[in-house]
């Protein structure tokens, strides 16, 4: 059978780029911006002097990605949108644009200037498989790397870039801590998660002293029916309707699993450079994943125009508590922590997400067919490879790497 394959833009402008307007055009200290956006508590944790990378707007990029759904093999077909036949390409000329200050693009020799005999990992659910492919697609233009290892699922996998002498890992590790899941590849669960909110994950923990820097996360996978142990004792359950257990709501699980995990990394003799990036808002409307959730918007949201969900500024407000914990700790020991804090970029782009072209030309056979969409993930390129940007930005800004 022959597969189309598409390409969504070229090398040189011309007059099939999408025309685009920055998402808005107010400033910060306006208080009719400040009265509009979800507040958030002050996360600011760069250098003094130091604009505030997370904050600002999406403006208007003529020249698009860095590469193409053609020029990176690393695309898996779920996020692989423009293969999948999606219509519209606005969503990929633009660029995150700090208030303070610029946010260069991502520059593979110079990363790999910097990264030299270095390695690095990923830890946590798949929104990390989706990233870890953004940087192999960005690396690949200066090197192409071999993969040397992947698990049984293919969830957890390895690349080395011989000729850098660097390694990048995704260790899956959905929860972070020990549990059992008993759920099949489209996600249904035969029964609930036992969570040992104490106990962070061997998978992850028994390969700490292996890299040099290591990126985290959580909390998707919180959102699932759930038996919470504590100390080896079941100490409630999250939407266990058929038990006789104490509802935690997924907030308590969620904030013990953050404890958890940066104890073991601030305890542990290896000092790795720790990003911990935060929560990650979906789009979904009209419903969730499961019960016909869609996301069919083409552009960014202005400032104000979305709020998240009431679970967004919680799990995050959650996130940032801990995180200020760990870092007023650090001083003990352990490892380095930085915050990636991605929440509000990513809550401006409902327009990035695969939507119902996580599958080949969904609707080829009937225009009007019921497609399970994907509200969560990314399509590559797209806004998720500003994540990267912001990496090296801030490891150059606050003196961790230098570009000799």
């Amino acid at each position: 059978m022959a597969f189309s394959y598409y390409l969504f833009h070229s090398n040189s402008p011309n007059s099939d780029v999408p025309s685009c307007h920055a998402a808005d055009d107010r400033k910060p200290e306006d208080s009719t911006w400040r009265d509009s956006y979800i507040q958030l508590p002050g996360v600011s944790f760069n250098v003094e002097g130091k604009c505030d990378l997370f904050s600002g707007k999406w403006v208007c990029n003529p020249s698009g990605s860095p590469y193409t759904n053609l020029s990176c093999n690393f695309i898996e077909t779920p996020q692989n949108c423009m293969r999948n036949g999606r219509p519209d390409t606005e969503y990929l000329y633009w660029r995150w644009k700090p208030y303070g200050c610029e946010l260069p693009p991502f520059d593979p020799s110079k990363f790999f200037n910097a990264m030299k005999d270095k390695s690095w990992a990923f830890i946590g659910d798949s929104i990390f498989r989706n990233h870890i492919q953004s940087i192999l697609c960005l690396l690949s233009k200066v090197e192409t790397p071999v993969e040397i290892y992947h698990d049984e699922t293919f969830k957890s996998r390895t690349w080395y870039f011989s000729e850098h002498n660097f390694t990048v890992a995704v260790i899956w590790s959905p929860f972070l801590v020990k549990s059992e899941i008993s759920e099949d590849d489209k996600g249904k669960s035969a029964s609930e998660v036992q969570l040992h909110v104490d106990v962070p994950e061997e998978k992850w923990t028994l390969q700490y002293n292996k890299y040099d820097y290591i990126i985290f996360s959580g909390g998707q996978w919180f959102l699932k029916t759930m038996v919470v142990w504590d100390n080896s004792i079941i100490v409630g359950c999250h939407n266990c309707k058929n038990r006789s257990l104490k509802e935690l709501g997924i907030y308590y699980p969620y904030r013990k699993v953050l404890q958890s995990v940066y104890k073991f990394m601030l305890s542990s003799d290896h000092k790795p450079l720790v990003f911990f990036r935060t929560w990650t808002p979906d789009h979904f409307e009209y419903g969730e994943w499961f019960n016909g959730g869609i996301c069919n918007r083409t552009r960014p949201y202005r400032e104000g125009q979305y709020k998240g969900k009431p679970i967004d500024p919680v799990m995050r407000n959650i996130e940032i508590k801990e995180f200020k914990k760990a870092v007023a700790t650090k001083s003990r020991g352990g490892a380095r922590l930085k915050l990636l804090d991605t929440f509000h970029l990513s809550l401006l782009r409902p327009d990035g997400h695969p939507g119902p072209y996580r599958t080949f030309h969904p609707f080829d056979k009937d225009k009007n067919a019921r497609v399970q969409n994907d509200c969560l993930h990314w399509c590559l390129p797209g806004p998720i490879d500003t994540w990267n940007e912001l990496i090296m930005k801030i490891l150059i800004d606050e003196g961790d790497v230098s570009y000799s």
